[in-house]
């Protein structure tokens, strides 16, 4: 039987777990990887069972970035379809109405670095590494810059593409791209008891959350206000802000719709 490239996992608690699974490879991106992954977000989104997806890697890294097996005897243009397929997933998580976790564990280099960057949230063990580090074999990572540079702005993004080295937990989290830290043995509870935690709010109050805050982004400081204001006002119209406010003055356990 055929390994998959990613295990998808469901429970009762509406958490989706995904795991990179080419743990002697450390994971790295292989075109069949990157497209298993960007399958899986998107078969998960349209899931209405789940309201959060966990996201990590099996054996000891998260991910160490592109398989360079795959990098000989292409022409420019076949480089330009490969690499875009490596971005897809990365590309996705910001699409998707469903929030995406990750949980950092070991090394996280290149493209597993943009994949980090580019989940909306991050818990990350205490000795979890990242870096884009593609500039040390003639290469560079102006693919996974671009989630990475929302992430800690101009400067810092251009010393970690330009520099390439592996910075570690505390250095990531005072840049904003992890969350938060645990220990090592506590990150597999910690995170999926995160997981759990944003799964009990309102599905579709954090899925106007998020692609509302996606879809602003670029927009101007006053455009923002009024997109904002009308996601604000869809969400109002909606029976689980009504079920909330009830709940909240009848002192019980609000039970929202599916989203």
């Amino acid at each position: 039987m055929e390994k998959n490239d990613i295990i998808m996992e469901k429970d009762k608690s509406h958490v989706a777990t995904l795991t990179l699974n080419r743990p002697s490879e450390m994971n790295t991106f292989s075109s069949r990887m990157a497209l298993e992954l960007k399958n899986a977000f998107i078969d998960l989104d349209n899931d209405p069972d789940v309201r959060v997806i966990l996201l990590k890697g099996a054996g000891k890294a998260f991910c160490a970035g592109i398989d360079v097996n795959e990098l000989q005897g292409k022409s420019t243009l076949e480089y330009r379809s490969w690499i875009e397929k490596m971005e897809q997933p990365l590309i996705a998580i910001s699409k998707m109405d469903t929030p995406v976790i990750a949980q950092l564990h070991g090394v996280a280099a290149a493209n597993g670095m943009g994949l980090i960057a580019s989940a909306d949230l991050v818990v990350a063990a205490e000795n979890s590494r990242m870096g884009l580090t593609a500039i040390n074999v003639g290469l560079n990572c102006v693919g996974p810059i671009i989630p990475v540079s929302r992430c800690v702005g101009r400067k810092k993004a251009l010393e970690l593409l330009l520099y390439g080295r592996l910075i570690k937990a505390p250095e990531a989290l005072s840049l904003g791209l992890i969350n938060k830290i645990v220990p090592k043995e506590d990150l597999e509870s910690e995170a999926l008891k995160w997981a759990q935690e944003l799964a009990k709010k309102s599905p579709i109050a954090v899925r106007i959350a998020k692609t509302a805050f996606y879809s602003s982004e670029d927009m101007t400081y006053e455009q923002q206000f009024a997109y904002m204001n009308e996601a604000f006002a869809r969400l109002c119209s909606t029976h689980d802000a009504k079920e909330g406010v009830k709940a909240f003055f009848e002192r019980r356990i609000p039970v929202w719709q599916e989203k």
